[in-house]
Parts: structure tokens; sequence; C-alpha cells
């Protein structure tokens, strides 16, 4: 198997990489990319990119000056723009450091945002590879310790100007290990639940078009559906609030009318269809 490790220069990428490594049962590369959001970011590319070697692995990286004032899903999105972008280059796969801690942090995260029980649902986009998600941070200071290990350290992980920084102080003084392991258990039953309802979704596609379909169901059902559908034609996830607005209109709305409850999402109403398409600018 070839997989495309992502590598920040952060105990947790550089775990994966040295356990990857060591396993010595893929060929793999490491792949950096350099935000340009801190000054000390050029240091932690040479750092990776002396990992590369010491691994003898093949090393890619792209540095883009999105600055100082760049929201944290921009740059998460530019990753992986990066990321998927020299995987289809490579022949790999991409595979990252997310563990146990990000789960619970980002469930978290999404349910602050609004994302019903879609924001249980996290890390699974079939297109990365997460070899780390039954680990904690404690297991990995662990193995890095154990196999004297260097990283880096981001000094925007202890910023208070992204959201998740917060949330991640106040899971740590809360959570007991019995409910992160219960999380944990809901994680992946909502999983579960999630594939079915994308197989369902699948099933029903043929149908989605018509807006005598749409006007028959029940709201809650048709917010699954509608949720999906969206997101599988133009790879948009919408919010609650989206989708409620998204969903009277597609029941009530005029023919001819145009509805964009996202950017990157267009939704046209003829008396009989509805047309979901992605829009770029």
């Amino acid at each position: 198997m070839r997989r495309l490790i992502a590598v920040s220069g952060g105990v947790d990428s550089v775990v994966l990489l040295d356990s990857v490594v060591r396993h010595g049962q893929d060929e793999i590369a490491v792949a950096h990319f350099d935000h340009g959001i801190r000054a000390e970011s050029a240091a932690d590319a040479r750092f990776v990119a002396g990992l590369a070697r010491r691994y003898k692995v093949p090393y890619v990286t792209r540095r883009e000056e999105l600055g100082a004032t760049a929201s944290e899903d921009t740059a998460r999105q530019r990753r992986y723009q990066f990321l998927f972008d020299a995987a289809a280059r490579w022949g790999g796969r991409v595979t990252t450091a997310h563990h146990q801690d990000d789960v619970i942090e980002t469930i978290a995260l999404n349910l602050q945002r609004g994302t019903r029980w879609r924001g249980l649902a996290v890390m699974g986009d079939q297109r990365i590879e997460r070899p780390l998600l039954e680990w904690t941070k404690h297991d990995i200071y662990d193995y890095a310790l154990r196999h004297r290990l260097e990283w880096v350290e981001d000094a925007t992980n202890q910023s208070d100007a992204y959201l998740r920084n917060q949330l991640r102080r106040q899971l740590q003084a809360k959570l007991t290990d019995e409910q992160r392991a219960i999380l944990g258990q809901l994680w992946r039953q909502q999983w579960q639940l999630h594939r079915a309802i994308d197989r369902e979704t699948l099933r029903l596609s043929p149908r989605l078009s018509s807006r005598y379909f749409w006007t028959h169901i029940p709201i809650e059902p048709a917010c699954e559906l509608l949720h999906r559908e969206v997101q599988r034609l133009t790879g948009v996830s919408l919010l609650s609030a989206q989708l409620d607005r998204l969903l009277i209109a597609i029941k009530t709305g005029r023919a001819g009318t145009v509805w964009q409850p996202a950017g990157g999402v267009r939704v046209k109403l003829s008396v009989e269809s509805v047309t979901i398409k992605r829009v770029t600018r």
C-alpha cells in the first residue's frame, strides 16, 4: 500500500511517521503544508524535510502565504487540497495522525456549530487513512518518549483565537476516562448509522429531483436526505438552519427561482423538479 503521510512536525504526526516506518509494510512519502501563518513555520518545514531524509522517504511540500488572520477552516481546506493533489500525483492514500482526542474535540465543535447527529459521525472521509484513531494523546506522548523522538510545538495550539483550542482545554479539564470511552463507543455507532443512511440515500437518489417527493415526506427524514444529497452533489455540508431554510424553499418556492443556501451551492426550482449544482467563483 502507498501512503502519503501528512507531517506537520508536531508530536502526533512524528509518532505516526515513525510507527508506519517501523512496521515496514507500506511504501510511504512525507507531505508537509506550510500555511505561512506563523513566522516560525519555515523552520517547521525544514524540520520535516530533515525527518524525511532521516527515514529515507520522498518528501513533498507547499508553502502558501495565508497570513496571520487566516481562519482555521481556510487553513484546513487549503491543507487538504494540497494533500489530495499530492496523493493523486504520487498514487497513494492520504494518511493523517488524527487520534481519539481529535475525534472528541471535533464532535464538541460540530455540535456547538449545530450539525445535528452528524456532528458525532466525524473523521469518516474514506479518502483519508487514520491509523491512530484508537490512540489517546497520552498514548502518543508515551510512544514518543519511549522511542526518543523529537518534534516541534505549534504555538497556535495555545492560542485562544481558535475555538478548537478553547474546547480542548475545557474537555481536558472536565471529561473523565470513562466519559471518553462512552463518546468513542457512541462515535462508532453513529458511523454505522451514517453508512446506513448513505446507502438509503443512494437508493432513493433517482427520486430526489422531484419536488413532489420532497413535499410528501416528513421534515426530519427530508432534512437528512437533503443534507446528504447536497453533500453528494456539491461537497458542501449544510448546517441545520441552512437545511431548514432550503427545505422550506423546495416545498413552497416559486418555479423559476434560484436559491443559494451556502457558498458553492445553487438550487434551481421548476414546477416539478429540484436541481442542485455546485458553483464556483
